[in-house]
């Protein structure tokens, strides 16, 4: 056997490995995407977004398949448990690096031993949002009214321990407000109860207020990014609104089973880097106020360590820790009190 030959032989022989063959055909067949979520949030709109267009590059439909609770531990439990063949896949948010340190060595997986990472997929700035009756037009006044009405006051997130609720303590802890969080399962239905008036303020992601600030429905008071956003240019950071060193983000990514080949872990990853590059969704994304990130597993591998890291201080620091066994969420009232009060100068 000459040289040449022998290197065929060799190829011929990687080309039969399992991996590289599922990655050489994948997908033959429609792929499930869990989102750990309620319908209607921001994750499940950038989940949505990315499917469709999966599905048109792969010709297989993409199934989105909402299952919420457990602070996003059900639905990444069931990608965790399946099959590491590719066609179960997670789209994943904060939480799953705010569990980390938010549990302490009681989650039924572990985040960075049983699922492998393929892609960043987006970031998302979270938007301080009440309701627009509220007589607070700025973080300052608002700041003023929380202290006015001490525990009196609410504030909601779409999962108790998420990216929402954690940068709700960062806000109490840096206001030195005492504004009593209430868990719900997914952003939407916080989103109705801050329409309704039962909530004084939420941490929203762009993609699921913008059209409410819009309307005029909701007013926005701040961004927790680091600079403004660019879908709300006229709304300040909260650093710029005096609580300096403020940041936080929602975001979203895509992971699948540890196990899965790397072969077809790459694969995913080149295919999904196409769908978020296209001109539909890079447009889609911008209207709904979200940055497009991409890359590769080992930049979304390096991301969650330094993510999980930092809110595990948080966490710590706020005195949240978790259990398996959630409580009920907190009663909120029928509606906050719309009395008159002047708001204090500070």
């Amino acid at each position: 056997m000459n040289a040449s030959t022998h290197v065929l032989a060799i190829l011929a022989a990687a080309a039969m490995a399992p991996g590289i063959a599922t990655a050489q055909n994948y997908p033959t067949k429609s792929v499930t995407t869990i989102v750990p979520f309620a319908p209607g949030g921001s994750t499940d709109i950038i989940a949505r977004t990315m499917a469709q267009k999966l599905g048109e590059i792969w010709g297989h439909t993409v199934i989105v398949d909402n299952r919420a609770g457990g602070n996003t531990i059900i639905g990444t439990e069931m990608v965790v448990k399946a099959a590491p063949d590719g066609y179960t896949l997670l789209n994943a948010a904060a939480p799953l690096s705010t569990n980390v340190g938010l549990y302490a060595g009681r989650l039924p997986y572990d985040v960075f031993r049983d699922l492998a990472p393929i892609m960043f997929i987006n970031t998302t700035p979270l938007v301080f949002t009440v309701n627009a009756s509220l007589p607070a037009k700025s973080i300052k006044e608002f700041v003023a009214l929380a202290k006015a009405r001490p525990g009196k006051m609410f504030f909601g997130s779409s999962s108790a321990g998420g990216i929402n609720h954690l940068s709700g303590e960062l806000f109490n802890m840096l206001a030195g407000t005492n504004i009593t969080h209430v868990p719900y399962k997914g952003n939407a239905p916080a989103l109705t109860d801050l329409l309704g008036g039962r909530l004084d303020f939420v941490f929203n992601g762009t993609t699921s207020v913008l059209s409410q600030l819009q309307s005029g429905k909701l007013r926005g008071l701040a961004v927790s990014s680091p600079k403004r956003a660019s879908s709300l240019p006229d709304v300040p950071t909260l650093d710029e609104s005096g609580l300096k060193g403020f940041q936080s983000f929602g975001w979203n990514a895509m992971l699948a089973p540890a196990k899965t080949p790397s072969a077809l872990i790459a694969k995913i990853n080149a295919d999904t880097n196409k769908a978020l590059n296209s001109p539909e969704v890079q447009q889609r994304l911008k209207n709904d106020g979200s940055e497009a990130v991409g890359g590769t597993p080992e930049a979304l591998t390096a991301f969650l360590k330094e993510d999980s890291a930092k809110w595990a201080k948080v966490a710590k620091a706020a005195n949240t820790q978790l259990s398996r066994a959630h409580p009920q969420p907190t009663p909120v009232p029928t509606q906050y009190d719309h009395s008159p009060l002047v708001i204090p100068s500070s």
